[in-house]
């Protein structure tokens, strides 16, 4: 359970304070789609954790991840690259994980329910 105290400490000061690392153009991005609000804290860390560490992301989140729109996403995983809490991991890597867990989360969104 610390674990995840830790995730959300990094997540709250990600969305505080990276704006100031941030690029304009990440910036002008997040601040015209109103990135920030589109998801509840509890999916936020659940897509973080999916993304930068090793965990899964629920259906529930990933509605909300679908829900936030892939502009936005794209947007906040790069923001969150150039803090440098995250200096020690490969971008190449959290990009891919980030796609990765995108269109995991599409096709789950997009695929019918197995009770319908």
């Amino acid at each position: 359970m610390a674990s995840l105290n830790v995730y959300s400490a990094l997540v709250v000061l990600f969305l505080t304070s990276g704006a100031a690392m941030a690029t304009k153009e990440n910036d002008q991005i997040i601040k015209d789609n109103n990135c920030e609000t589109k998801m509840g804290l509890p999916c936020v860390l659940e897509a973080f954790t999916s993304i930068f560490e090793t965990g899964t992301i629920s259906s529930k989140c990933c509605g909300e991840l679908v829900g936030l729109g892939k502009v936005c996403h794209s947007a906040l995983v790069k923001r969150a690259l150039e803090n440098p809490l995250f200096k020690d991991l490969s971008p190449a890597r959290i990009i891919a994980k980030s796609i990765q867990t995108w269109n995991n989360c599409l096709a789950l969104i997009d695929s019918p329910s197995p009770s319908a």
